[in-house]
């Protein structure tokens, strides 16, 4: 890298993209900070039980944006805060709506990387000179040679891995991108930052969806759909067992998410759980904490990483949720060439379609996609 190359550091506001922008400023990058300002956080407040005031702890608040233009000026670092609200709603708030409203359980941290964050990042920087960004993240991305392709790994820190989040990133946009904490822990991350002199060192970690206040997305989707004048679908239908019994009625199906235990709305002398949601008969199927779990997945809408495309089965290790430890599964191709079926060793609990499903192999992020 050539000193003349300016950087555009993705600056959300906490310790660690601000972290990272310290690090290439005092290393003696050229740097510049930007935010993509993503959504009124007073936009809802209010309305059908969401609170009046923004809650503490909520990523890309105006608190963020304060602390980010802060530390940029503590850097002597140029700042820009790009207004992307518009595209946000589009490419993820709406697909997040939709989704839960045919009984899928969407991922949105995964949405915004693979379609807005990175994408719109990166013509962002382009635009003012940039040739390349850095984020906060928590990755490795390095260029394999043999390959000839960027290949994305899992972080130092595996308490921290974020890489089940950036399975969408092409080939293009690893090759412009820095991830300059992907080697450190999170102890050292925030030791670099204290070493810098940045007020946010001790800053907690943002824990909740930017759009979705308290983590209650059913407050969430009544007052989104009541604000753009539509109404909520009837999708009210049958509570039934595995063997067909019908033991009532829901009143609809985005109500509900696999694995789901509380809020049922039916007494039973063991735990009942969601099996199945079916968004076109609205029957959501109950059931045993042992009928969870199953052997097969399918993704769609893949993306591959450390290869250009499934040609034979491989042996791989699934992740299917965030905070799931990767499980072993022979990755099979599908009739489609942006689909492909695994087939766990060990039956995995609570396989929840519209989540993402993330294929390593080793530390290798072979690809990803999502689950159907």
């Amino acid at each position: 890298m050539t000193e003349r190359e300016t950087i555009a550091v993705a600056m959300s506001g906490g310790v660690d993209s601000s972290t990272a922008a310290a690090m290439l400023a005092h290393a003696g990058e050229t740097v510049v900070g930007l935010t993509l300002q993503l959504w009124d956080q007073t936009r809802l407040a209010g309305k059908h039980g969401i609170p009046d005031a923004p809650k503490a702890g909520r990523c890309c608040s105006l608190d963020d944006v304060y602390d980010a233009r802060r530390v940029a000026h503590q850097l002597g670092i140029p700042y820009y805060v790009v207004n992307q609200e518009a595209r946000f709603e589009q490419d993820v708030v709406r697909p997040f709506v939709s989704e839960y409203l045919a009984g899928r359980t969407p991922i949105p941290c995964s949405l915004c990387n693979n379609h807005l964050k990175f994408d719109q990042l990166l013509q962002t920087a382009r635009s003012i000179g940039a040739s390349r960004i850095a984020t906060g993240h928590y990755a490795i991305n390095e260029y394999d040679e043999e390959r000839g392709r960027w290949i994305l790994k899992r972080p130092a820190d595996l308490a921290k891995d974020q890489t089940y989040f950036l399975f969408g990133l092409t080939q293009a946009q690893l090759a412009h991108t820095l991830f300059p904490l992907g080697r450190l822990t999170k102890p050292e991350v925030r030791e670099e930052a204290r070493r810098h002199g940045l007020a946010l060192a001790e800053k907690p970690d943002s824990q909740e969806i930017c759009f979705i206040p308290g983590g209650d997305y059913k407050q969430f989707l009544t007052a989104y759909l009541e604000e753009q004048g539509e109404t909520m679908p009837e999708t009210d239908g049958e509570l039934v067992t595995s063997t067909g019994e019908v033991l009532g009625r829901h009143e609809g199906v985005s109500n509900f998410t696999v694995g789901q235990r509380k809020g049922l709305g039916v007494a039973s002398p063991t735990p009942l759980y969601v099996l199945q949601i079916d968004s076109a008969s609205h029957r959501v199927t109950v059931g045993a904490d042992a009928e969870l779990a199953t052997k097969t997945l399918r993704a769609d809408r893949l993306n591959w990483i450390s290869l250009a495309g499934l040609e034979r089965p491989m042996r791989v290790k699934v992740k299917i949720r965030h905070r799931h430890e990767p499980a072993w599964a022979t990755l099979e191709p599908d009739s489609r060439p942006d689909a492909a079926t695994a087939t766990f060793d060990e039956p995995q609990r609570a396989v929840t379609p519209g989540q993402s499903a993330v294929f390593y192999d080793g530390d290798e992020v072979v690809g990803g996609g999502w689950i159907v």
